[in-house]
């Protein structure tokens, strides 16, 4: 699944792509995929307690409890297949990078910082993870994206750098269209797993929909075969109430993520209207077990992202050397 760490991908699969022509326009158009592995019926229980949000940190137990309205969490095993967004370039419009979408809002310098621990091994290690949405755009597979720009960290240590790229349609869905990420061991560059949508049979992927609900569509959020990038996205839970140290969210949306390498392992992403994913946690099989929760997030000043804006670039000078064959076939960033 599309985790804040990296993943180690081990089956490559190959599909046949099914698209459906007369779909309504409300919601994307989907063909189906391959088969889903069967989940677990293993969840993890809710560990906050619900309050009213306020803007000011709050000190609150470690519990949490649905709203009346609260809905339950989706039995997950009950998604048999995962399927593909019809994606149509004539969907996306000038205001393709304007992302409003009030589950997944990217206004460009909006930062997020999110602090936690994962399992790697029989080792626990701190994570730390810091993504801004920069100011620059990259057309991709003929839409014009925002490049996000997100770092890694495991025990103090940088293990990651990366540049994403997101597009809205017009209906409101937020798309992933691909991702250079580059690994580092002790300061060293080990690889960088890319897939771009358009390239090497790579699909972009709806990463949220305009009006998530329980029963939506299992949806792939890309798919790049070359690295074994398959991840897909189901609604969990809508509806409820929950704490991080930072704030206090309501009507939380829990989007379950998984991919077809991971039988039964699920990433948990709680997502708060008008700030976006606040929390990661995990159900299933998932040996990583990563737990994060939002830490910092603030608005960066001029000079700020002028230097997320300069790292992104020097990323981008060093993706098109190592992965000349996929990233070096796009455009570059504007």
């Amino acid at each position: 699944m599309r985790r804040f760490h990296k993943m180690v991908g081990t089956v490559i699969l190959f599909l046949m792509i099914f698209v459906s022509a007369c779909a309504p326009r409300s919601e994307p158009l989907i063909a189906e995929g391959p088969p889903l592995p069967a989940t677990s019926e293993e969840t993890t229980e809710a560990t906050e307690a619900p309050v009213e949000a306020t803007e000011e940190p709050v000190a609150t137990e470690e519990t949490a409890e649905p709203t009346e309205e609260a809905t339950e969490p989706v039995a997950t095993e009950d998604a048999s297949v995962a399927q593909f967004p019809d994606f149509d370039p004539n969907n996306f419009d000038s205001n393709s990078i304007v992302i409003n979408n009030k589950w997944m809002p990217m206004k460009p310098g909006t930062f997020w910082a999110y602090e936690g621990t994962a399992l790697d091994g029989s080792e626990t290690v701190n994570r730390r993870i810091e993504y801004t949405v920069s100011d620059l755009t990259k057309e991709i597979d003929g839409v014009r994206t925002v490049v996000a720009w997100i770092e890694d960290y495991n025990n103090g240590e940088l293990t990651e750098k990366e540049v994403a790229f997101y597009a809205q349609d017009k209906d409101g869905a937020v798309w992933y269209f691909g991702e250079h990420p580059e690994d580092y061991e002790n300061g060293n560059f080990v690889e960088a797993p890319t897939w771009i949508a358009g390239l090497a049979d790579a699909k972009p992927g709806i990463k949220m929909l305009p009006d998530p609900q329980l029963g939506s569509p299992v949806l792939y959020q890309g798919w790049g075969p070359d690295v074994e990038w398959s991840d897909y996205g189901q609604i969990d839970q809508l509806g409820q109430k929950y704490c991080i140290p930072l704030n206090c969210y309501e009507n939380v949306l829990v989007i379950a993520e998984s991919s077809l390498k991971e039988e039964g392992a699920y990433q948990l992403k709680y997502y708060g209207q008008g700030i976006g994913n606040f929390q990661v946690g995990w159900k299933g099989t998932d040996d990583t077990q990563e737990e994060l929760k939002l830490a910092e997030y603030k608005q960066l000043s001029q000079e700020e992202l002028a230097d997320i804006h300069a790292q992104a670039l020097e990323l981008e000078k060093h993706a098109y050397e190592v992965s000349p064959d996929v990233y070096g076939e796009t455009a570059p960033m504007e």
